[in-house]
């Protein structure tokens, strides 16, 4: 089930509709572009707080993976925790492969 999320992020990345890193999460969520905010599974739970946070006031759903940082490194190339997907079509689909796990 693993190896399906990350083809969908990574097709979602692919099609330029992911944004990554806590900055630009976060500048998603406030301009709402951002459809669906993933977490890492190891990510800081400061980090957790600030962005639940900003996702909770615009409602943007939050869904934390069964992925951490490293695996998370395979499709993004950096090593981020924060993860916005700001299509409605790569929303609904990841959203339903998570609803699987």
């Amino acid at each position: 089930m693993n190896h399906k999320l990350l083809s969908a992020i990574s097709l979602c990345r692919k099609a330029g509709k992911l944004r990554m890193g806590m900055d630009v999460v976060r500048e998603a969520v406030q301009d709402g572009s951002a459809k669906l905010v993933l977490l890492a599974s190891d990510l800081a739970k400061r980090s957790e707080g600030q962005i639940l946070a900003a996702c909770e006031g615009r409602k943007v759903p939050v869904h934390t993976l069964p992925l951490d940082m490293e695996a998370l490194w395979q499709v993004t190339g950096k090593k981020y925790g924060i993860l916005a997907v700001c299509e409605d079509g790569f929303a609904r689909m990841i959203t339903g492969l998570l609803s699987e796990i």
